[in-house]
């Protein structure tokens, strides 16, 4: 039976646009593994000099530098965030088939503007941590008590009513779709993303602390958050996660002090 749902579901993803997906998704993940990869390993720096590798990955704190962390931003919100939002989006694949006018485009496409929007704020934060010597170049803390308060704040997150709420709705796309099917694909993407946002961001914003162009971090941030939202697996790991979390802000709090 498992194997059956496995294969059936395997099928169900064969298509035009969600090989577009995957590749779209594919292709994040390769942009942003070249951009942390050392400059000595780099064979694009001998077509195009030893400092473009450099540069392309160093945020500096001023027009050209607020561009590259915006793209690096939207890079890393497509290729975390798309993953963990398969299932929605496969539920709704499944609810267009019988309903004429829906477009599964437009709801990546809205579900992605949020994470854009999130992208931006972001990247202007990561901004104002960089002129503050916060944080370095490459995005990574240089302030214990930085990177405690950021523990803290998932780690409590994870208790909060609303990330109870989000969580809720994303473990189970087929009620939420079903609620607001006549808004349109669109603003369901909206609406997904929003939702999405409300379980992930402050997990998202643990990158300052595990380094912004740390593929590391982001692979094992990513599973989690694909686990996370799995019904029978997620319920298990939330509040875990939050103890581990606010543990290690206050073990780094302590020593910071």
């Amino acid at each position: 039976m498992l194997k059956a749902r496995l294969t059936e579901g395997i099928r169900r993803m064969s298509g035009l646009h969600w090989l577009m997906l995957f590749g779209g998704i594919l292709l994040c993940w390769a942009a942003l593994f070249a951009m942390s990869v050392p400059q000595d390993l780099r064979a694009a720096g001998a077509v195009y000099g030893a400092e473009f590798w450099l540069t392309l990955c160093t945020m500096t704190p001023d027009a050209a530098g607020a561009a590259r962390m915006v793209l690096m931003w939207v890079l890393m919100s497509a290729a975390m965030m798309a993953p963990t939002a398969l299932p929605a989006f496969a539920t709704y694949d499944d609810l267009s088939r019988s309903a004429e006018g829906t477009r599964f485009g437009d709801l990546v496409a809205g579900y992605l503007l949020v994470w854009i929007g999130f992208s931006l704020m972001a990247a202007g934060l990561q901004l104002v941590l960089l002129r503050a010597d916060l944080i370095s170049v490459f995005g990574d803390s240089r302030s214990g008590l930085l990177s405690a308060l950021l523990l803290l704040i998932a780690g409590g997150y994870q208790f909060t009513p609303l990330k109870t709420q989000c969580l809720s709705k994303c473990r189970r796309p087929l009620v939420f779709f079903m609620q607001h099917w006549d808004e349109g694909a669109f603003r369901n993407g909206l609406r997904l993303g929003a939702v999405c946002l409300g379980c992930c961001w402050a997990l998202m914003l643990l990158a300052f602390v595990g380094g912004v162009m740390n593929l590391a971090f982001m692979g094992l941030a990513t599973v989690f958050m694909v686990l996370e939202k799995l019904p029978e697996i997620g319920r298990w790991l939330t509040r875990p996660m939050g103890v581990v979390l606010c543990a290690s802000g206050l073990w780094l709090l302590v020593t910071s002090i």
